[in-house]
């Protein structure tokens, strides 16, 4: 039996290894390893993450959530 592992949400410590902004997608590569995109990179490399992905977790949904009103 395999149990699925929910991944770490990705927080202000993740940072995009293209250009060290914060990073919103977690790449998870077959040879086991991982990269973290900015939405901006993460957009614009979309197709080649695509090509070499086995999973990928998004999170640019964030970038419109308002904060709670105290």
């Amino acid at each position: 039996m395999t149990t699925a592992v929910a991944p770490r949400a990705l927080d202000a410590t993740d940072r995009c290894d293209r250009c060290g902004a914060q990073a919103y997608l977690r790449v998870e590569l077959a040879g086991g390893g991982e990269l973290l995109f900015c939405a901006h990179h993460g957009r614009a490399h979309e197709d080649k993450i695509r090509e070499v992905a086995i999973h990928v977790h998004d999170e640019t949904d964030r970038l419109h959530e308002r904060p709670a009103a105290e």
